[in-house]
């Protein structure tokens, strides 16, 4: 009788200093559950959203790969699924296991009332995924949403110890600037507004002109006063980045303000670690696991493929989001580059032509020096791509 031999699969090799710059984002997928369907969910993709509902790995396992991975860097945590709160007790169990570092939590809003003081009193910032005004949020997210996720903010404003910032997947094109500003000024719990354009086939038509109105006039309003400060983050960083380009440049260790290919890892309940948490479906981009404790560099750089370098933008756009250029032009996905990528990058080219038309520099020169650090150094700015 002949004995077989199993040879153990070898642990992949870690690279010596996988993450670029002093700090790092850890960006934990407490589940992969969700309470709401949005219809746009990047989750979705390759069947990712509710596959997985349970963690593989333990917060010791955690612990080990951090002090030997992690160590010396700055680090935040952004809790992240499916919806995070769904899985409360691992948030609470890394949130009392590391206490020196920094939160973010980012959710659809609708359980935000279960979270205990102490919980709210630790975030620097609350991303609250609402997509515009009550018609198109509940259009996406379901019926009474928008009322429910409106009510939950003002329920714990005053107990978050950080911001709160609307995140909006801008993908309906009949959104219109009453509702994005309503959100940014007149919803008393929002301090900041954030949006990204969605990475959806959502721009045929007139639909990218119609975003252009509306960006006009969210540009205008915020150029209209230098006495107070148009909390809308895209605006924020592009003028900042144009006023002050060194420091995009320093917050991303000169990279892309993706932050996928530099300091961004995302760690998924079973326990694999991958630079974007759109990309999780796919093998290739794995960069790590806890339960093996190993890390390497993101796989998703910057190359010569992407049209980058040559593009107006980019000494203040930085490269926009690393999953589209990565599709669009080194896997040369064609019907992806024409119909997502390219209207985006002309969108993020219009904006750039418009704050330039109001002549930032001037604009920044009479602000009063409280609201020129919250333009420069808004920390909110270290948990969101600043890129729409």
């Amino acid at each position: 009788m002949n004995i077989v031999q199993l040879t153990p699969t070898p642990q992949p090799v870690s690279d010596p200093d996988p993450i670029v710059g002093g700090r790092v984002e850890l960006q934990l997928l407490t589940t992969l559950k969700c309470n709401l369907k949005c219809t746009y969910c990047s989750l979705g993709v390759g069947d990712m959203l509710g596959s997985q509902t349970e963690l593989k790995y333990d917060i010791e396992q955690l612990a080990a790969f951090v002090a030997r991975h992690l160590q010396g860097k700055e680090i935040y945590v952004t809790f992240y699924g499916g919806e995070p709160t769904l899985n409360l007790p691992m948030m609470q169990a890394v949130m009392r296991r590391f206490p020196e570092f920094r939160y973010q939590l980012q959710t659809n809003g609708t359980l935000l009332d279960n979270l205990p003081d102490w919980m709210l009193g630790r975030f620097s910032n609350i991303l609250v995924s609402i997509d515009g005004g009550e018609q198109i949020t509940d259009g996406y997210r379901g019926r009474g949403i928008w009322r429910q996720v409106i009510k939950n903010l003002n329920h714990v404003h005053q107990r978050v110890g950080g911001s709160i910032t609307a995140r909006v997947t801008w993908g309906n094109p009949d959104t219109g600037f009453e509702e994005l500003d309503e959100l940014a000024t007149a919803v008393e719990a929002i301090d900041y507004l954030y949006w990204q354009f969605v990475a959806d086939e959502m721009y045929a038509g007139d639909s990218v002109d119609r975003r252009k109105l509306v960006l006009v006039r969210l540009i205008d309003k915020f150029f209209a006063s230098s006495e107070t400060l148009y909390p809308l983050v895209p605006l924020m960083g592009i003028v900042r980045n144009k006023v002050l380009p060194t420091r995009g440049r320093e917050l991303y260790a000169g990279r892309t303000q993706c932050r996928v290919s530099t300091h961004l890892i995302n760690v998924m309940p079973d326990g694999k670690i991958f630079p974007c948490p759109d990309m999780m479906y796919a093998p290739e981009m794995q960069m790590g696991e806890i339960q093996g404790n190993w890390l390497r560099k993101s796989p998703l750089q910057p190359s010569p493929e992407m049209p980058c370098d040559n593009c107006e933008a980019f000494p203040w756009c930085r490269g926009n989001c690393m999953k589209n250029l990565y599709l669009g032009y080194v896997k040369k996905d064609e019907r992806y580059r024409r119909n997502v990528v390219e209207p985006i990058c002309e969108l993020v080219r219009f904006i750039g032509r418009e704050i330039d038309r109001h002549d930032p520099h001037a604009w920044f020169a009479r602000l009063p020096l409280p609201l020129r650090k919250r333009l420069v150094d808004a920390e909110v700015y270290e948990y969101v791509e600043i890129m729409p």
